[in-house]
């Protein structure tokens, strides 16, 4: 329930996490997990394949929603601290 709690309360930062994204997959100091990432969030959006259909109203966005606060989550768990200091992001 706390990591739950956690993703909705990342979903609110949404406005912080562009200027971050940017900095994370320009900085030299993230490693090569970076591009796995990307991958993996622009797969999921691409492909037509889904954990629940959109079709399904509500539900169907709402899995989108929350592989997407997940993946970011795992991204911000990999950011350098001084990347997330000045962001003030901390998962």
């Amino acid at each position: 329930m706390a990591a739950m709690m956690k993703r909705a309360r990342l979903i609110f930062k949404v406005k912080k996490f562009v200027p971050f994204l940017y900095e994370y997959f320009t900085s030299r100091q993230v490693g090569k997990k970076k591009w796995l990432s990307l991958a993996v969030i622009i797969g999921y959006f691409a492909l037509p394949f889904d954990l629940i259909p959109d079709f399904l109203s509500i539900f169907g966005i709402l899995d989108d929603v929350m592989i997407l606060t997940f993946i970011l989550q795992h991204v911000v768990k990999q950011a350098p601290q001084e990347l997330k200091d000045k962001y003030d992001l901390d998962y």
